[in-house]
C-alpha cells in the first residue's frame, strides 16, 4: 500500500546533476563547459534585465516628465450626497464613515460638497472644503474640527 512515507519517483524521472570542474576524466573539467575566454566564460556574466544589445534602453528612451511629492498626503474622499444617505442628527466621525463602507480605514476624511445634503448631522473629520461646510450649516448641521 502507498503512503506518503515510501513514495518514491519513476525510474529514470531523476537524473544526477552534471557536476563541472571535477577533473578532465568527467569530460567537464578544467573550463566546465564554458569554452575559452569570451563574456559568457567569466564569472557574473549574464545580459542584465533590460539589456537590449547595445541599443539604447526603453527606460531610457522613453521621455520622463514631473516628480512625484514624497510628502503629498492622500485623503478618503466623502461627497455630500454620501453623507445624505446617513441618519438625520448622526454624529459623523472617521470611525463612522469607515464602518459604514464610506470611507477607507487608515487614511484621513476629507468631506467635499458634491451632491446635496437634506440632514441636519455633526461633522467631525480631518478637512471640510469650504463648499461643504456651508452647505451642511445650511441643512441646520455643524462642523467641528478633529481632534
Amino acid at each position: 500500500m502507498i503512503h506518503l512515507g515510501n513514495l518514491s519517483p519513476n525510474k529514470g524521472a531523476n537524473r544526477q546533476r552534471k557536476r563541472l570542474g571535477r577533473g578532465p576524466g568527467t569530460g567537464h573539467g578544467k573550463t566546465a563547459g564554458r569554452g575559452h575566454k569570451g563574456f559568457k566564460s567569466r564569472s557574473g556574466s549574464g545580459i542584465k534585465p533590460g539589456f537590449e544589445g547595445g541599443q539604447m534602453p526603453l527606460q531610457r528612451r522613453v521621455p520622463k516628465r514631473g516628480f512625484t511629492n514624497i510628502n503629498t498626503v492622500k485623503f478618503s474622499i466623502v461627497s455630500l450626497a454620501q453623507l445624505d444617505k446617513l441618519d438625520a442628527g448622526t454624529e459623523v466621525t472617521v470611525e463612522v464613515l469607515v464602518e459604514k463602507g464610506i470611507a477607507r480605514k487608515g487614511l484621513p476624511v476629507k468631506i467635499l460638497a458634491n451632491g446635496e445634503i437634506t440632514q441636519a448631522v455633526t461633522v467631525t473629520v480631518d478637512k471640510v472644503s469650504a463648499g461643504a461646510k456651508a452647505k451642511i450649516e445650511a441643512a441646520g448641521g455643524s462642523v467641528a474640527a478633529a481632534a
